[in-house]
């Protein structure tokens, strides 16, 4: 009765969202967000009809949703690409007879997708999927005291930056050498919009019409604030894809999961257990997410007699498990925070500290090596020959990814591993760093990484430093952004858990090439996967 009462409150959700609306700048950013006129597929299709749908068929990268299993049907078939079409949410979520949730196939998302690589256009340059799994972009843009550095590797410095790059490059199948066309796409579809489209028809009309922000019939809830309109007919090219991408990430931006009047985290069965003991939620002051994790430890460990969060408290209705943090969910709670010991530490806190679950830095945790060597053999990445900072600056295109500056460049070491191709692997950050194509992030990168380093260091070493690094992501809802891990290699958490037992016996016995010295301190037994599962799926909501 619980779930079907949940249900029907979800059902609300439309009216009680017209009720409270978005931001008009959130609300035209979803739009842009869903948009799939700026596809270099659509403009090599649409005969310069913006307002003509393709007759084609539309992008093959469309026709289905890839999953880790069976394909599902699209949900932009006979159009091109989009943001949506990797960072979906409600897209795959099935009903069944009744109007209930059926989460047997497909299911939520937090905004991302369910392939391991994400499909892309096919273009002359062969690529079909992304380099990296897609991931979610709730709370993907959460204020941090370490700056804002996007993307696995952290190649953008500015969501701006991202959206922008995004839109006219390579996911949306425009090579490095159509930079040009891909701006002036964008820029046509803004300016000959006719307003009629379903898009247009939900969003206020035509984008000159919404952008302009003058019409007094647009309804209140979609005027633009005037430091945000933008006159179409007087802009240039550049000026409306600039203004495109910071509606986009007003959007992005707004993506976070639910929090209360004090801005804690409120709505998972770990967020409510917090709440129940009288937990501390968050950390106060000047106090560091470490350090506040290190006080929630305590604090569980001077608790009495834990009152627990029971089915009867939620349930979920968009996850196959039971809304609960009981005994189990606990035991995960404390090995997750423990960082020492000779059994059952995980010390997770050490990437993944309370309450965001990550620490927005960069770390080896050796993903990389794993697949390189599943692919080639053990030893494989470690004999890997990586070029030094001089010979990687003598030949860019040898090495580092495309760019407008390269835009032939191979992008060797940004791809999955290949058993037909020893050259190809992922090195993370390292094609980033010291990378005059990105210099926007170079000084924060530069001191992220000297912090994990002791003594005066050279220039070589620093960017050998930087190998197979990536960004830690956050682990609330995790239910719903599987599969896991930058390569997508992990189907389920237990599968994750299981990596990083394994990961750290590599690094303990020092054979895992560049990895983070905090692998090391993991102490985990097959007994230790239950419970820190049950903990992680205790961090789930129900996202909406």
């Amino acid at each position: 009765m619980k779930l079907r009462l949940a249900v029907f409150l979800l059902a609300l959700a439309p009216l009680a969202r017209a009720q409270d609306a978005d931001p008009p700048e959130v609300s035209l950013g979803e739009r842009l967000f869903l948009e799939t006129r700026f596809a270099q597929f659509f403009a090599a299709n649409s005969g310069g009809d913006v307002n003509r749908p393709l007759g084609n068929g539309g992008d093959p990268a469309l026709a289905e949703t890839e999953t880790t299993g069976a394909p599902l049907p699209g949900p932009f078939a006979g159009q091109a690409m989009n943001c949506r079409a990797c960072h979906l949410v409600d897209e795959q979520l099935q009903r069944d007879a009744s109007g209930l949730p059926d989460l047997s196939v497909g299911g939520m998302r937090s905004y991302a997708d369910f392939a391991r690589r994400s499909p892309i256009p096919a273009r002359p340059d062969g690529r079909t999927h992304t380099p990296r799994n897609s991931p979610p972009l709730v709370n993907a843009t959460l204020p941090r005291k370490v700056g804002l550095e996007l993307h696995f590797d952290g190649e953008f410095a500015s969501l701006v930056d991202l959206v922008k790059e995004t839109l006219v490059g390579r996911n949306y199948g425009w090579l490095p050498t159509e930079r040009k066309q891909a701006v002036a796409q964008i820029a046509h579809v803004i300016r000959q919009d006719d307003g009629r489209a379903e898009l247009a028809n939900e969003y206020g009309g035509s984008y000159r019409r919404v952008l302009a922000g003058t019409d007094p019939n647009l309804p209140e809830d979609l005027v633009l604030p005037p430091i945000l309109r933008l006159n179409v007919d007087k802009a240039n090219d550049t000026q409306i894809v600039n203004e495109v991408a910071k509606l986009i990430a007003r959007y992005v931006e707004s993506l976070e999961f639910s929090k209360d009047s004090t801005g804690a985290f409120s709505a998972s069965p770990y967020d409510l257990f917090l709440l129940r003991n009288n937990l501390p939620r968050r950390p106060k002051g000047r106090e560091t997410a470490a350090q506040y994790s290190q006080r929630l430890e305590a604090a569980l460990d001077a608790l009495p007699t834990p009152l627990f969060v029971a089915e009867i408290d939620g349930p979920f209705a968009l996850h196959a498990e039971p809304f609960r943090f009981d005994a189990q969910e606990l035991e995960g709670l404390r090995i997750f925070l423990r960082t020492q010991g000779s059994s059952s530490v995980g010390n997770c806190v050490a990437c993944h500290p309370a309450p965001d679950f990550t620490d927005f830095v960069f770390h080896n945790t050796g993903v990389t090596q794993r697949e390189y060597d599943g692919v080639h053999g053990a030893g494989a990445f470690a004999a890997l020959e990586i070029p030094s900072r001089s010979d990687r600056l003598a030949d860019p295109n040898a090495f580092l990814p495309p760019t407008a500056k390269h835009p032939f460049a191979t992008g060797r070491f940004r791809a999955a591993a290949d058993a037909g191709d020893p050259d190809l692997a992922d090195l993370g950050v390292w094609n980033v760093f010291m990378n005059s194509d990105f210099p926007r992030p170079q000084s924060r990168l530069k001191r992220m990484i000297q912090r994990t380093l002791t003594g005066k260091v050279t220039k070589d070493e620093l960017l050998d430093a930087a190998i197979a690094r990536f960004k830690t992501p956050g682990l609330r809802d995790l239910g719903h952004s599987d599969p896991y891990l930058h390569d997508g290699s992990a189907d389920t958490r237990a599968d994750v858990i299981g990596f990083y037992a394994g990961v750290a016996s590599l690094q303990r016995a020092g054979a895992l090439r560049n990895g983070d010295p905090e692998l090391a301190k993991i102490q985990l037994s097959g007994a230790d996967v239950a419970p820190l599962v049950a903990f992680l799926q205790a961090l789930d909501e129900d996202y909406q």
